[in-house]
């Protein structure tokens, strides 16, 4: 079978990081995500992903987030049945096909055009899965998703990238859409953006985080809709006791110190 050939640059070939750290971590026993499609995928991708420099140890940094996230998408939607998902940003992510939802929830994975094609050509299709070939950032994918149910927003490594003003633009189209529901994201500080060129996949690509968040009030600043339901700091999901003794004894540090909690976690909002 011939390669998928990909040319993604910047913010979008960090997709093919998150894909090769989840296949990595999977293909190496999966303790905390078992992800064979993207293995597969991998294999499959014409692309030299030794050029990302992704460790053991920064594949696993990625399945414990996505863990954390199918976790937290999980628990959401046993208390919206019946919900529509909207998967922002969703790159070559295979949420839907891990979490495998129930037939009736309606499920959108959203992303730039290109990134849906190849979708397509990576994963198979699925009862109630639908593919939306726009950015998370166009206003558009909005109308392509009814608005009779609960809306379940999911939105995993996408707000960084942002700047402030696309950020409130994203809270517009969410809670503008008819009805109510609930919005999970992924933020980090602005300490943290300032230092992310540090990243060897961050420099590997010449992506350009621009957002952090420092109070989560700030959203419901930026959009008064929006009402946190609960904020889990990256440093105290279950999982992160998997990491290596230097790391664990990093975080227990980090876990004392509020400023340095805060460089990363997840959100839930409700609208």
């Amino acid at each position: 079978m011939a390669g998928e050939k990909v040319e993604f640059t910047r913010e979008k070939e960090t997709l093919l990081a998150t894909l090769y750290g989840r296949a990595a971590h999977s293909r190496a026993g999966g303790t905390v995500l078992r992800d064979p499609l993207a293995e597969r995928a991998v294999e499959r991708i014409d692309y030299d992903f030794h050029r990302l420099r992704m460790r053991p140890v920064d594949a696993l940094a990625v399945a414990i987030r996505a863990r954390a996230f199918d976790v937290l998408t999980a628990e959401r939607l046993a208390a919206l049945p019946g919900a529509t998902v909207v998967h922002l940003a969703c790159g070559l992510d295979t949420r839907v096909h891990r979490l495998d939802p129930p037939p009736g929830v309606r499920w959108f994975d959203v992303d730039y055009p290109d990134v849906i094609e190849l979708r397509r050509r990576l994963f198979p299709p699925r009862a109630g899965y639908t593919m939306i070939g726009l950015p998370a950032t166009d206003p558009g994918w909005a109308a392509l998703v009814p608005g009779d149910r609960p809306l379940l927003a999911v939105a995993e490594g996408l707000m960084m990238y942002l700047t402030a003003a696309q950020v409130r633009e994203v809270l517009g189209v969410i809670a503008g859409r008819s009805g109510s529901g609930e919005f999970v994201f992924d933020a980090i500080s602005r300490a943290a953006v300032k230092l992310s060129r540090l990243q060897p996949q961050i420099r590997v690509t010449g992506a350009t985080m621009r957002w952090g968040l420092t109070d989560p009030a700030e959203i419901t600043a930026a959009d008064p809709r929006f009402r946190l339901v609960r904020q889990i700091f990256y440093s105290e999901l279950p999982d992160v006791a998997r990491f290596p003794a230097g790391y664990r004894a990093a975080l227990a540090v980090v876990n004392r110190v509020y400023f340095l909690r805060r460089v990363g976690r997840i959100l839930d909002y409700r609208f």
